[in-house]
């Protein structure tokens, strides 16, 4: 059975190089352009795995579209990973870890990311 990703991300060069990336490796692949498009579209289409952004319409959207995922029964235990460059982009000394309640995601990937390392995170994702 093919297995469906979501990515959620603002950047369409980034989403269309990972859509190519994605396809080209048999997955089934939809995407949204901002978190409530995201969160509505994982509703509906049930994937497998969620690529997730940060900065989208706001610098931390993705960590509050992260929380309301992990809220939401039917979506609730499907693995995000959180793919950005909030780290870089606003200087910060600190990175992130998956928790919870804060950040219920899987793994926390850094852009500009690897086509493997991105591969590898979603097909342990789906183990």
């Amino acid at each position: 059975m093919v297995k469906k990703v979501l990515v959620i991300d603002d950047d369409a060069d980034f989403v269309e190089s990972i859509v190519n990336l994605l396809e080209a490796r048999g997955y089934a692949v939809a995407s949204a352009p901002n978190g409530t498009e995201g969160v509505q579209k994982a509703k509906t289409e049930k994937p497998d795995v969620i690529l997730l952004d940060v900065m989208m319409t706001t610098k931390d959207e993705g960590f509050n579209v992260a929380r309301e995922l992990h809220d939401i029964d039917d979506v609730k235990n499907t693995p995000v990973i959180m793919v950005t460059g909030v780290r870089k982009e606003m200087s910060l000394p600190f990175g992130f870890e998956p928790d919870e309640t804060w950040l219920p995601v899987k793994q926390i990937l850094e852009k500009p990311v690897k086509p493997e390392v991105l591969l590898n995170a979603v097909a342990d994702a789906l183990k």
